[in-house]
């Protein structure tokens, strides 16, 4: 590095460049009008897919689109310019619409597979920062992304314009998401092996484990036993019917012990707690979480139609990855 380039001078760079870009993006929206609209209702009442393409640094801003649309509800995927024109155009159906990116609307190869795409009866949606350019005028609709400047000091490395196309394709993606009713479940499913899916999937039934329980009449001792043997810090206290009466916790044993003293002749009925906090199988893991952490308890017993099937603690919660 030049030793003339100093801090003030790299932060001032920096500076300016995202002065540039949130500019170019904030513009963008003055812009939008019919046009984007009809680019989404033309996607929404597609029976095919959407297919996005570029070239370059377009080509790069094309995927990340797609991969936008596939995770929030719309069927995308990337096909790159160069390689349509050499077979990959057989990627693209009938019934799909293509979304062609280009800052200059000249890319040789988007406008080398457009007739091939009109003959077929394909829809394009033209994205470029040049309304009267060859792919603009071809397309079925046209959405404008262009910039005053790119963020380059020569004004020539795509910069400012492939932020505004970028933003401009996740614009589209968040509308179509909308519109189709779209819900963080739907998200969880296309991502399964994340965090938001493991919190959004992970049901009370698939990390609970089957409960320690006692009858109501035996003594405080033999409570321990089983609490021991349970390892949940507790242990379920049920009638002669089996029904769930309450329920005993290392808590309940310490303040028993500053109260009686002497417990080993005292019935569980007399130290327990009445009318535990419960849950229901089918509820999500999340929602044990927040009720823990709402009624600051540990556990929680898990019941079906006043039948008790199971409990879990945080530890349970915390190692299927929902905490």
């Amino acid at each position: 590095m030049p030793a003339t380039v100093s801090s003030a001078d790299i932060l001032a760079i920096a500076r300016r460049v995202l002065a540039i870009e949130s500019a170019a993006v904030a513009a963008l929206a003055a812009e939008l009008g019919e046009d984007f609209a009809f680019a989404v209702r033309l996607i929404l009442e597609s029976r095919g897919r959407v297919m996005v393409s570029g070239l370059g640094k377009s080509g790069h801003i094309a995927r990340k689109i797609a991969a936008t649309m596939a995770s929030t509800g719309t069927p995308a995927y990337f096909v790159h310019a160069a390689e349509a024109v050499h077979g990959d155009l057989g990627k693209i159906a009938r019934e799909d619409v293509l979304i062609a990116i280009s800052n200059s609307g000249e890319t040789d190869e988007l406008l080398t597979i457009v007739p091939l795409i009109k003959r077929w009866g394909g829809r394009l949606i033209a994205m470029t920062g040049k309304p009267a350019s060859s792919l603009a005028r071809e397309a079925d609709v046209h959405l404008y992304a262009g910039v005053r400047e790119e963020a380059c000091p020569l004004n020539l490395a795509p910069t400012a314009s492939t932020t505004a196309a970028l933003a401009l394709g996740d614009a589209l993606a968040v509308a179509l998401l909308t519109a189709r009713g779209f819900s963080a479940e739907d998200f969880a499913r296309s991502h399964p092996g994340g965090t938001l899916g493991r919190k959004l999937l992970t049901h009370v039934r698939d990390v609970m484990r089957p409960a320690p329980r006692v009858g109501a009449r035996v003594p405080v001792p033999e409570a321990l036993i089983e609490m021991s043997r349970g390892g949940l810090g507790m242990v379920a206290v049920c009638d002669d019917d089996g029904a769930l009466i309450g329920i005993f916790t290392d808590g309940d044993l310490r303040r028993a012990l500053e109260r009686l003293g002497d417990l080993r002749h005292v019935p569980l009925a007399e130290v327990m707690h009445q009318a535990p906090a419960t849950i229901a199988p089918h509820r999500l893991a999340v929602e044990a979480v927040e009720a823990m952490e709402r009624l600051k308890i540990n556990q929680l017993l898990v019941v079906d139609a006043g039948a008790l099937l199971g409990a879990l603690n945080m530890h349970d919660l915390l190692r299927a990855g929902v905490v």
